[in-house]
């Protein structure tokens, strides 16, 4: 009888990145409890939003960052955890979480960085600051709910199937709730806001599947 080679992936690294995320989460309770629950609660908190978007936060303060940092691990988390249900090339490593972290977080840098430049640029057109705060803030709180699934797929005996749709469900949901809020800018540049969203949200994504397949 020929021996079968077993192939065995060591998932050990996910808890110390949960346990990670645990531990920066708490000291964003510790910086501004507040503002945390803000956030998380920012799809139904309009109020909280205007206000952000009306305080001219500059990016490089501690709290962003992390919450920035905390929000792109957890949605590389569950992209790791998608492309692993949904691919045959992908396996649940920790060099190809890495890997796919780092694509993840090089792509929400620039497009921050960008808007950073267009909102100086267009400081005094409010409506835009508001799309672009109030976008970041329906990020971060869609970053709490994927943790949230993720802890709960990943750490019980639940399996994982759909967990792609429901992925793709919450950011398109998201997405949603985007347009709703801006509809009068949205609705008035269309044109623009189409050519937006084919440059920097459909085009890197379409990107990241073709080199995970």
């Amino acid at each position: 009888m020929q021996a079968i080679e077993k192939i065995t992936v060591n998932t050990n690294w996910i808890p110390i990145v949960w346990v990670i995320i645990i531990a920066l989460i708490a000291v964003l309770k510790i910086i501004d409890s507040e503002r945390l629950k803000g956030y998380a609660l920012a799809f139904f908190n309009k109020p909280f939003v205007e206000d952000e978007a009306e305080e001219n936060t500059s990016f490089l303060n501690g709290f962003t960052w992390l919450i920035f940092m905390i929000s792109v691990t957890s949605v590389t988390l569950c992209l790791s955890l998608v492309l692993n249900e949904m691919t045959t090339n992908f396996t649940l490593n920790f060099y190809n979480f890495l890997y796919l972290f780092l694509f993840t977080l090089a792509y929400f840098l620039a497009r921050s960085l960008l808007e950073s430049v267009f909102m100086g640029l267009f400081l005094m057109k409010k409506q835009l600051r508001f799309y672009i705060i109030s976008k970041y803030s329906y990020f971060y709180a869609l970053a709490f709910v994927l943790f949230i699934l993720f802890s709960i797929f990943n750490f019980s005996p639940v399996k994982p199937m759909g967990f792609g749709y429901l992925v793709v469900f919450l950011f398109l949901l998201k997405f949603v709730f985007h347009v709703i809020i801006n509809k009068k800018l949205i609705f008035s540049k269309l044109f623009y806001f189409i050519l937006y969203i084919c440059a920097l949200e459909i085009a890197p994504l379409l990107i990241l599947f073709k080199m995970m397949l």
